[in-house]
């Protein structure tokens, strides 16, 4: 995991705002706040929302997961990156590790569907399927988790970063269930030309 910022602005700027896809606890939001902790992350639902709030000036920078070690290409978040025409100010790998969460109370063996993500559930085909549960896609991996939360049914399951259990009052029942003990994440730092 990388340590420090990524693009820290100098001594005499002050704190910006930082664009991510996804809800508060989301992969995308734990790394705005790892790596540019002196902004302010700005959730949005999709890739495409982010990237425009660089666009409009609604955001100073929008940070972008493209590539993951597991699956490869981030689709189509790489594509919208690549089609933006903003440039990359810096990138970085991150170590993913997703954990299986669900209302307190629920037991692995009362599990029948898992929520998040297109790209998490990628990345946990097998130990999904060794559990035997249903996938159901959501719009990212923390707003999974607020789904879950909000249901509270029992037998439905995230796939989400730790602290999104902690957001949303979930139970952990497993963590490290990416297939891969090596996953990663290649994130890039998207700005508008300064001018």
């Amino acid at each position: 995991m990388t340590t420090g910022g990524i693009g820290r602005p100098a001594d005499d700027a002050g704190a910006g705002r930082t664009a991510f896809q996804g809800a508060p606890g989301a992969f995308s939001h734990e790394a705005c706040i790892e790596l540019r902790p002196w902004d302010e992350p700005v959730p949005f639902e999709t890739f495409a929302e982010a990237i425009d709030a660089v666009k409009t000036g609604a955001c100073d920078c929008a940070l972008i997961p493209v590539e993951n070690s597991t699956i490869g290409v981030v689709e189509p978040a790489a594509t919208l990156v690549a089609q933006s025409g903003l440039p990359v100010v810096a990138e970085v790998w991150r170590k993913i590790q997703i954990a299986l969460m669900a209302n307190p109370g629920a037991e692995l063996a009362d599990l029948k569907t898992v929520h998040s993500h297109p790209v998490a559930l990628r990345q946990c085909t097998g130990k999904i399927s060794a559990l035997g549960l249903q996938i159901v896609e959501a719009f990212d991996t923390a707003g999974a988790a607020r789904e879950v939360a909000d249901l509270g049914d029992r037998t439905r399951a995230a796939l989400a970063p730790v602290a999104a259990a902690e957001v949303y009052g979930l139970s952990i029942l497993r963590n490290d269930v990416q297939d891969s003990d090596t996953n990663r994440t290649r994130f890039v730092l998207l700005a508008r030309e300064p001018g």
